[in-house]
């Protein structure tokens, strides 16, 4: 059955800690944790295991299990060479860290957009990824891509061409972020057998987040989607505190966060009584 985490980027503004804390009080037993405010990645490279000993401490007090850990190692596509192994290395070094936190995968991004007359970059970003897949492989770690805007898996089509070329590497599937370029839901529904992680939030045409009553994305058909594709994952709640990011919308994040579980929620147990 599939079930439903909340993202820590939800409640950004806290320590992670309390982000911890407030997610379990709204009723979630998964977590996705990214790195940014609340996650120091630098600080977890350098004591991986005390880092995860103490998250892992918080997570079992709030009887909370990860679901997911989103690194942001957007540089991969860079064509400075020095800059581009030292997220390479950072990703290495933290591979520890993510197997003591327990964590059934990592998500990434797949680098930074260049502009078309880069014609390098698509392959800088495969070769980083072909090595860093190999490494956390050796640490039965899955490792997904995000394809979103901004990076250089815009598309469903680079995303899939990525994954092609990299063998092992899978999807984390953020619906919003395709919603919001207009991509058609049975083309996202097309990247489903390649999902290692789904995430969702309410979004329309160039607004990556909104209130849900004004969202374009159909759960019910969501979820049918995922399950008929047997879809064996969490499917992750993640709103954002970004607002004014490609038209983002500031909103409540526990309403929203609730709303949009018990939404997938019904919609899953309606697709289970069919």
């Amino acid at each position: 059955m599939i079930e439903f985490s909340c993202h820590t980027w939800a409640f950004s503004d806290v320590t992670l800690p309390e982000a911890l804390g407030t997610i379990a009080r709204l009723g979630f037993r998964y977590v996705d944790i990214g790195s940014g405010a609340n996650l120091n990645t630098a600080r977890a490279a350098e004591n991986p295991r005390k880092e995860a000993e103490d998250i892992r401490a918080d997570l079992e007090l709030f009887n909370l299990k990860v679901s997911d850990l989103y690194l942001l190692l957007p540089r991969i596509s860079l064509a400075d060479e020095s800059r581009r192994r030292k997220e390479i290395d950072l990703f290495k070094s933290l591979i520890p860290f993510a197997s003591a936190l327990g964590t059934p995968g990592i998500t990434l991004s797949p680098g930074l957009a260049h502009p078309a007359e880069d014609v390098e970059a698509l392959d800088r970003t495969i070769e980083a990824l072909r090595e860093m897949v190999k490494s956390a492989e050796a640490a039965r770690l899955k490792v997904s891509i995000e394809p979103h805007m901004d990076s250089m898996a815009q598309t469903p089509e680079v995303a899939l061409k990525i994954i092609k070329d990299v063998p092992g590497l899978m999807l984390t599937l953020d619906w919003a972020q395709l919603v919001c370029q207009d991509v058609f839901h049975s083309d996202i529904a097309k990247l489903l057998p390649h999902a290692r992680h789904i995430q969702v939030r309410q979004a329309a045409r160039e607004q990556l987040q909104v209130p849900f009553e004004r969202g374009r994305i159909d759960v019910k058909k969501l979820m049918k989607d995922a399950q008929k594709a047997n879809y064996q994952g969490v499917i992750c709640v993640e709103y954002m505190n970004t607002p004014g990011w490609h038209g983002m919308i500031a909103v409540n994040t526990i309403q929203e966060s609730v709303r949009m579980r018990d939404e997938l929620r019904a919609a899953r147990d309606l697709v289970a009584e069919k």
